[in-house]
């Protein structure tokens, strides 16, 4: 009899212990080598218990210039790449027509756009006002200059806050068309016509087209009176013809631009070869040397020369490549692809974005955080 009671002693003894040890994983995480596959319960894996203390915020933006925008409670404010709220949420939200919001924004040459009281100003990355709020819109700083809007004409101030290009074009809100400068020139509008302007506020390319595009890598998509679309240098001359659909004649990225011709998307160079043909239901800009396509209702990549580079028949959405990953969708969760098509961090976000400085913004049961590339959550210190 003694026997078992020391037997059963051990037994009760080594209970205990386990249930102490077990109860401290999600507190106190282990490193382990087993994936956490989107299956895996929160309670019991460590790294989804960390995200779920990452994801606290209503929404968040990309990092830019080691800061991101983040949104609690109806008030913006910024973080930084170790988590910290450098720039606290007191900063108002602006939703524009239908709900579409436009003050998404990022740090760019050291100032930030700010909404506060109706009005929009810039920070810098300590917090301090060096633009005060004064205007209907604003827009990042591009090259040195910014576009501001007031009684629904567009200029540009400097950093200082400075008018340097008077506030005397039309402003599009219906399209939400932003007049940044891009290769020394910017796009305007004049008459309901579209044309160019240098630094100097100097009209380089007349207001003659129905419709334009900022200049990228050299060439601007613009359209004529039949709102077919083609592309002119910077001095106005037209390289490759107005032939192409309505709004489907994308900027050039990495020396291709989508294209549209019967309602099928393909891509051509910079002399207007077309040299990945017009046959995909959906196309979008190379990145990485690699562009996402649809063909028969099936996303896959491609790189530049047409051929498939990675087949994702297995997932309903791809996104773009960015940093080395690309965004996916399986059964309704997010995950992230590598070059090689191995899914590298699993499924199971609720939705996901591309990444950017090393960062990719997530949502998990209704809140916003960060990951890193390895799938591991920014803590957000409070």
């Amino acid at each position: 009899m003694k026997r078992i009671y020391i037997l059963l002693l051990c037994f009760l003894i080594s209970n205990w212990c386990l249930a102490q040890k077990t109860g401290g994983m999600i507190s106190r995480p282990q490193k382990t080598n087993s994936s956490h596959s989107s299956t895996t319960s929160l309670a019991k894996n460590p790294i989804s218990g960390k995200l779920s203390i990452s994801c606290r915020y209503d929404k968040v933006w990309d990092f830019s210039e080691g800061m991101a925008m983040v949104e609690l409670n109806g008030k913006r404010g910024f973080v930084d790449k170790n988590g910290c709220e450098v720039i606290p949420c007191k900063y108002d939200k602006y939703l524009y027509e239908g709900n579409h919001d436009i003050s998404a924004n990022k740090f760019s040459e050291g100032l930030a756009r700010i909404f506060l009281n109706g009005k929009w100003g810039f920070i810098d990355k300590t917090g301090r006002v060096v633009i005060p709020c004064e205007y209907d819109r604003a827009f990042s700083f591009k090259e040195g200059l910014a576009e501001i809007v007031l009684n629904k004409k567009v200029g540009f101030i400097n950093k200082t806050g400075l008018v340097v290009i008077p506030c005397e074009y039309e402003y599009k809100d219906n399209q939400n068309l932003q007049y940044c400068f891009k290769d020394g020139l910017a796009l305007i509008c004049i008459n309901g016509k579209y044309g160019f302007i240098n630094k100097n506020g100097d009209e380089v390319i007349p207001c003659i087209y129905n419709g334009a595009r900022d200049y990228c890598e050299g060439l601007a998509s613009i359209a004529l009176k039949n709102f077919k679309w083609g592309y002119i240098d910077k001095s106005g001359r037209e390289v490759v013809p107005c032939q192409y659909a309505t709004y489907c004649a994308w900027n050039y990225s990495e020396g291709l631009a989508v294209v549209s011709l019967k309602g099928k998307y393909g891509y051509i160079d910079k002399d207007g070869t077309e040299v990945i043909p017009c046959k995909y239901e959906h196309a979008s800009d190379f990145c990485e040397g690699l562009a996402k396509v649809v063909l028969n209702g099936k996303p896959r990549i491609i790189d530049t020369k047409g051929q498939i580079a990675i087949s994702c028949s297995k997932y309903s959405f791809v996104g773009d490549f960015s940093e080395g990953l690309v965004r996916v969708s399986r059964n309704r969760k997010w995950g992230y692809i590598d070059k090689s098509g191995h899914e590298v961090i699993p499924c199971r976000f609720d939705y996901a974005w591309d990444f950017s400085e090393g960062f990719a913004a997530v949502e998990l049961n209704g809140k916003c955080g960060f990951i890193d590339k390895q799938g591991n959550p920014l803590l957000i210190k409070r």
